[in-house]
C-alpha cells in the first residue's frame, strides 16, 4: 500500500513538472538592417574607437553636471509617472504570485455543529428525538492536476507580463532622465536668450541716446532716431518674450521633476552649464534589441505565446482533486476520541467533447500573438529611425555649430565697421540697424544649434536605453 501511494505521488509530481504545450518560442528575426546607415550625414556618427554605449554608462556619469545630478535624483523621488510605473510593476507582481499559486492545492480546516429535533412522525423509532453532529475536517478542494500545462501556461504568461511591466518601468525612468535634462538645458538656453536681449536693449538705449542728442545739434535726422527707436521697442519686446519662455520652462522643470527646484540648482545660462558624455551606439543594430521598450515587447511576445499553451491545454481533459480527512462525533466531547475519524476522496475528470468556444479561444491566443510580432517589429524598427535621426543630427551638427559661430563672429566685426562709419559720417544709420539685426539673429541660432547639440546627446542616450542606475 505504501509503495503504491509512493509511485502515485511520483507520478503526479513528475506530471506536475512536465513540459507546457505552448509553441516553443524563438526571437523573431530583427526586422531592421544590421548596421546603421551611412552616409554624408553621418560622417561623425561611427568614431573609429568606439565609446562606451548608452547601457555601459549610468545616467550619474553620462550627466556630468553636479546641480543636474541633483535636480534628476529628485525627480525620481517626486515624479508621478515613476510613481504609477512602480505601482504597476507591485501589481504585476502580485498578480503572478496569484497564478502561480493556482499550482499549488489550498488546504483548508473547517468546524461544524448542528443540532436538530425531529418531531415523532419523522422519527425512525416512533419518538421525537435530538439529533446532534459536530465534525472537524482538514482537506484539499477541487485542486486541478495539471497534466497538460494549462496552469502552468497561466502562470509563465503571467510571468512576461510582470516582466514586460518591469521592463516599461525601466523605460519610464529613462525617459524621465532625459526629460528632465531636456528641460533643463532649455531652460539654460531661454535664460541665456534672454540675457542677450538684455545686453542688445542696453546697446540700443544707449545708441538711442547717442543719436537723440546728435539729432538734437542737427548731426542726425530725425529717421534715424526713429530707426534707432524701433531698435529699442523690439529689443523691449523680445526681453519680454525670452522672460516668459524662461518662467514656462521653469515650471516646465518643476512639472516633470514633481516639485519646484531650488533657485540655486536652475542654471542661469548654457555656456556655463556642463554638457553630458559622449556616448557610441557602437557598430551594430543589436544594440537596440536590449532596449526597455523592445525588451517589454518582447515579453508580451512571449506572454501571448505561453497564452497559446493554454488555449491548447482547454482541448484536453481537466482532473480536480478533492479530499478531507477529520473527526466527527453526535457529541462535542467525543470529536476526537479513538474511532471517530472521517475522511472522504472525490477525484473528478471533465473531457471536453464539443465546445466551439475553445476553438474560438485558441484562434484569438493565435491572432494575438500575430498582434504582439507585429507590435514588437513595430516597436524596433521605431527605435532604429530614432537611433538614425539621433546620428545623422550629432553627423552634421557640428559643422553648423562651426560656420554658425564663424558667421556671428563675421557679424560681430560688420557691425563694429558699420557703427564706426555711421559715427564718423560716412554711412547712414541703415546699414548700422541691418548689422544689428544680422548679429542678434545669428547669435540666437548660434544658442538654438549649442541646445541641440546638447539635447542630441540626450536624446542618444535615451533611445539607445541607456543605463537606468
Amino acid at each position: 500500500m505504501n509503495r503504491t501511494r509512493f509511485l502515485l505521488i511520483g507520478l503526479i509530481v513528475a506530471l506536475l513538472g512536465g513540459c507546457t504545450m505552448a509553441p516553443q518560442y524563438k526571437r523573431p528575426a530583427s526586422p531592421v538592417p544590421a548596421n546603421w546607415p551611412t552616409g554624408a550625414a553621418y560622417q561623425e556618427a561611427q568614431p573609429a574607437v568606439p565609446a562606451l554605449t548608452a547601457e555601459q554608462l549610468p545616467w550619474r556619469e553620462f550627466i556630468t553636471d553636479a546641480r543636474l545630478q541633483k535636480v534628476i535624483e529628485t525627480s525620481l523621488h517626486n515624479n508621478r509617472d515613476i510613481r504609477l510605473a512602480a505601482l504597476n510593476v507591485e501589481r504585476a507582481r502580485a498578480l503572478y504570485g496569484i497564478q502561480r499559486a493556482e499550482l499549488l492545492p489550498v488546504v483548508q480546516t473547517a468546524g461544524s455543529g448542528s443540532k436538530e429535533r425531529v418531531p415523532a412522525d419523522l422519527s425512525s423509532s416512533g419518538n421525537a428525538t435530538i439529533n446532534e453532529r459536530y465534525s472537524v475536517d482538514l482537506g484539499v478542494s477541487s485542486w486541478e492536476l495539471d497534466f497538460f500545462g494549462r496552469i502552468r501556461s497561466l502562470k509563465d504568461r503571467a510571468l512576461e507580463e510582470y516582466l514586460a511591466t518591469d521592463q516599461a518601468r525601466r523605460n519610464t525612468q529613462i525617459l524621465l532622465v532625459a526629460a528632465v535634462a531636456n528641460a533643463w538645458f532649455t531652460l539654460a538656453a531661454d535664460s541665456e536668450n534672454l540675457q542677450l536681449s538684455r545686453s542688445t536693449l542696453e546697446a540700443q538705449v544707449a545708441s538711442y541716446d547717442l543719436i537723440r542728442r546728435r539729432c538734437d545739434v542737427g548731426l542726425s535726422s530725425e529717421l534715424d532716431l526713429r530707426r534707432a527707436q524701433s531698435q529699442v521697442d523690439t529689443a523691449r519686446r523680445n526681453v519680454a518674450i525670452y522672460t516668459q519662455l524662461a518662467a514656462q520652462d521653469e515650471n516646465a522643470l518643476n512639472l516633470v521633476v514633481g516639485t519646484p527646484v531650488p533657485q540655486a540648482l536652475l542654471p542661469s545660462e548654457l555656456g556655463g552649464v556642463t554638457p553630458p558624455r559622449e556616448i557610441s551606439p557602437g557598430m551594430s543594430s543589436d544594440v537596440l534589441l536590449q532596449r526597455p521598450d523592445v525588451l517589454a515587447a518582447e515579453h508580451r511576445l512571449k506572454a501571448a505565446n505561453a497564452n497559446i499553451g493554454a488555449a491548447r491545454a482547454a482541448f484536453f481533459p481537466r482532473i480536480s482533486l478533492t479530499t478531507a480527512i477529520g473527526t466527527a462525533s453526535a457529541e462535542l466531547s467525543g470529536l476526537f476520541k479513538a474511532g471517530s475519524a472521517t475522511w472522504g476522496f472525490a477525484p473528478q475528470i471533465v473531457i471536453p467533447i464539443f465546445d466551439a468556444r475553445t476553438w474560438s479561444a485558441y484562434d484569438v491566443t493565435k491572432a494575438e500573438r500575430e498582434i504582439s510580432l507585429t507590435q514588437y517589429e513595430k516597436t524596433l524598427q521605431t527605435a532604429f529611425r530614432e537611433v538614425a535621426d539621433a546620428l545623422a543630427r550629432r553627423g552634421t551638427v557640428e559643422e553648423q555649430l562651426t560656420a554658425q559661430q564663424s558667421l556671428v563672429e563675421a557679424n560681430a566685426e560688420t557691425y563694429r565697421l558699420s557703427n564706426a562709419r555711421y559715427t564718423h559720417g560716412i554711412d547712414n544709420y541703415l546699414s548700422v540697424l541691418d548689422a544689428q539685426r544680422s548679429l542678434y539673429s545669428a547669435q540666437q541660432v548660434l544658442i538654438d544649434l549649442r541646445l541641440a547639440r546638447i539635447s542630441n546627446l540626450v536624446t542618444m542616450y535615451g533611445v539607445l536605453g541607456g543605463g537606468d542606475k
